[in-house]
């Protein structure tokens, strides 16, 4: 109970000095309103504690809110009670309001910005977790702008600041319209340059998200008038709606950033949602590719082999070496799901190097093993980035010394894309191979450019034709009817090729009847499984020791 109190307080407190004598000090400064306040207000009567300080909200007579400071410590240990001091601090608290709310938003849009909406996020986690009124689940659309750098670049940045303004009044529109069909607006957010994002808490599933990215798509389809000026900006969104339990800020905005990334690969101006089986895809060529270098320097990668059949007589010609990456993580994987990444990092210059050097040693090995035998020649496929970032030249014919193979039993396969728009360097570089006896092959032949005419400047003995022109032929056993167009175009790119001196190569030759006709037509060599699948070296080895045609069938 208050015994005496000053001016001073009256005057904080909106009263005189007398009216407060007699009235309890724990009602007057709202000291019971929470436990832990009332227990240390308690200690404190009771000599247990020294001090207590808090920060009180009361309402003022005139109506107002006031902030208060309040401070009770004893008088001394002779004299009973305590002594209360209270200071007015509600402009320093609007003023740490005023500073906190120019922190947490835009000054462009005046959206709340990044940190502001991270607390948000965190904030309706924890709460979407925990509260069982709500559906637990959270919601979030992230943008960006399509075309936004191109007004920036050529308008300038105020007018591109105030396309962003223009853009967050659209965007806070289409969050109250939302409101309106369902509890809850919300949040609009900046979150820097042209990104936004809009934070639905309480989610009732991905209609709702859906629904909402609809309506942004739609709100920036009409053209912005600024500064004299009309410009178009669409936006690509990333749309992610899931359970909040288990779920972090961090996650949260890296499912985002990714399906936003994907909206902008699938074409712009439109959204996209998370799919976790795109994104497992997305995080495993990831792991590959961090992981491609040490794996050639710890040996994980090994080579099989495809036999290359004479179609005239069924006899092993050749083979092409084809790599595998035996993975430690994801098992054995065929080249389809590392050699774009390869090319990506520049890892296919030593991978590539390391293939030629161990198909060029084991095609010697067998050359060795079987003497009186004809040769095999080896295959090996290389990539335009070998040409371009190795001296691929230098590099084959120090192979060819180190294994002592004869270069006419090496093959070198090239993509017809990647060979028919040969000049420079490359072109060079396929001329030397050429002139050191190497043959140049051209891989999927028929799927490219196509210009045979220009074939006969490339330094180009065989065409490999591509098995989508095969699979045209008849099938055995199917009932399926060959398709006439792909014989006749088969038919007319072998003769055309024989004219210039190239040999042709059939690939994914599949059936006896893709064979009879092949041959019927003058191909040279076929593989397939109708041979072999890819094998590795051992099995080579075995048919090799054999006299009789190759059998056909899979070993």
């Amino acid at each position: 109970m208050v015994v005496d109190a000053n001016e001073a307080l009256g005057e904080v407190l909106g009263g005189a000095a007398e009216s407060l004598v007699g009235r309890g000090a724990a009602d007057l400064l709202d000291l019971a309103s929470d436990a832990r306040t009332w227990h240390a207000y308690r200690e404190v009567l009771r000599g247990r504690q020294a001090k207590l300080r808090c920060t009180r909200r009361l309402k003022h007579p005139d109506g107002r809110t006031l902030w208060a400071q309040v401070t009770v410590s004893p008088l001394d240990e002779h004299t009973p009670g305590v002594l209360l001091s209270v200071a007015d601090i509600s402009a320093r608290r609007d003023l740490q309001a005023r500073l906190r709310h120019l922190q947490m938003h835009d000054p462009v849009t005046r959206l709340p910005n990044r940190t502001l909406f991270f607390e948000r996020v965190t904030a309706a986690l924890e709460a979407e977790s925990y509260e069982q009124s709500g559906t637990g689940r959270i919601g979030l659309c992230y943008l960006d702008l399509d075309g936004f750098k191109a007004v920036n670049d050529t308008l300038g940045h105020r007018v591109g600041d105030r396309l962003l303004a223009a853009v967050a009044e659209r965007l806070t529109e289409c969050a109250k319209e939302a409101g309106r069909t369902r509890p809850g607006v919300p949040l609009v957010a900046r979150l820097g340059g042209d990104e936004f994002a809009l934070l639905v808490e309480d989610s009732t599933g991905t209609e709702q998200l859906a629904d909402l990215a609809e309506c942004v798509l739609k709100a920036l389809q009409a053209p912005f008038d600024l500064a004299g000026q009309r410009m178009n900006v669409s936006a690509s969104i990333g749309v992610v709606e899931r359970h909040a339990a288990g779920t972090t800020a961090t996650g949260l905005m890296q499912a985002a950033d990714t399906t936003l990334y994907w909206a902008k690969v699938d074409g712009k101006d439109r959204w996209t949602l998370f799919d976790p089986e795109r994104n497992a895809h997305l995080m495993t060529r990831q792991a590959l590719a961090s992981t491609l270098r040490p794996a050639i320097e710890r040996g994980e990668f090994r080579l099989d082999y495809q036999p290359l059949v004479g179609m005239a007589d069924g006899r092993l010609r050749g083979v092409e070496a084809l790599v595998r990456w035996d993975h430690p993580r994801f098992g054995l994987l065929p080249p389809n799901r590392f050699v774009a990444l390869a090319e990506e990092d520049g890892s296919i210059v030593p991978l590539g190097r390391w293939v030629l050097a161990t198909a060029c040693r084991q095609a010697r090995r067998w050359q060795l093993e079987n003497p009186d035998e004809p040769p095999l020649f080896v295959s090996v496929n290389v990539a335009v980035r070998q040409v371009w970032d190795s001296d691929l030249v230098a590099d084959v014919a120090e192979i060819l010394e180190e294994t002592g193979l004869p270069p006419r039993l090496l093959q070198l396969e090239l993509t017809e894309s990647a060979v028919m728009g040969s000049a420079g360097r490359p072109l060079q570089a396929l001329q030397a191979l050429s002139d050191m006896g190497v043959h140049i092959a051209i891989d999927d032949f028929g799927t490219g450019y196509s210009n045979l005419a220009y074939l006969s400047r490339l330094p180009v003995s065989v065409l490999k034709l591509d098995g989508s022109f095969v699979r045209g032929f008849q099938y055995e056993g199917t009932g399926a009817a060959p398709n006439p167009a792909d014989e006749v175009v088969v038919e007319a790119m072998i003769d055309l090729a024989h004219r210039l001196g190239l040999t042709v190569t059939a690939e994914c030759v599949e059936t006896s009847a893709q064979a009879t006709r092949l041959r019927s037509i003058g191909c040279d060599t076929g593989q397939g499984w109708l041979y072999s699948r890819p094998v590795p070296p051992d099995r080579i080895s075995e048919l090799l020791v054999g006299t009789a045609p190759y059998a056909v069938g899979n070993p």
